[in-house]
């Protein structure tokens, strides 16, 4: 079983996702999974400003879509995006969770359940506590728990309740994160 990448950011976060997108070779291992933050209603143009930066695909996949390496995929706007243990994803109108659909909590605790000890999650910027239980199940299942430095953040709220919720294995500005990302490669 090999490794999966899950980032999820809101909130001063689209830069550095596509500093990050931009920074992931062609040949890129591991499939790499976007929670992001999104205005329910703008169903176009994410897709395709992420697409500008990245050497890999991006992609919105479809409910039961096979997760693949070297795919950038992102969550829909207005959805949950799950990760389901046959490696699958699962797509999801369920209630909103810490005020966002797509929710990161979601997408981290069950990638963190379907890939356990081979989930690398990556908290980025951000102005509410999405993502710091997520991050939380990721370490408890043995992954790898990112976040990035909270002084470097346009909003630290979510940085720092990732901080706060769990022991992380690594506080990184932008070049540490590419750094780590493409050196487990």
């Amino acid at each position: 079983m090999r490794k999966i990448v899950i980032i999820g950011g809101s909130a001063g976060s689209f830069q550095i996702v596509t500093q990050i997108l931009g920074s992931l070779p062609t040949n890129y291992p591991f499939p790499v999974v976007l929670a992001l933050h999104r205005l329910k209603h703008v169903r176009h143009g994410f897709v395709e400003a992420l697409s500008i930066k990245s050497k890999l695909p991006v992609k919105e996949p479809f409910d039961k879509e096979s997760i693949k390496a070297g795919n950038v995929y992102l969550a829909p706007a207005n959805y949950h995006l799950m990760v389901d243990v046959a490696h699958t994803f699962s797509l999801s109108t369920e209630d909103q969770v810490q005020h966002s659909r797509p929710s990161i909590d979601v997408t981290f605790a069950t990638a963190a359940f379907a890939y356990r000890q081979k989930t690398i999650g990556v908290i980025l910027s951000g102005a509410n506590r999405d993502g710091a239980y997520g991050i939380k199940k990721i370490k408890e299942y043995g992954g790898v728990a990112l976040v990035q430095d909270p002084e470097t953040c346009q909003i630290q709220t979510m940085t720092q309740a990732a901080i706060t919720e769990t022991s992380v294995d690594y506080i990184l500005d932008v070049n540490g994160i590419i750094k780590y990302l493409v050196e487990i490669a």
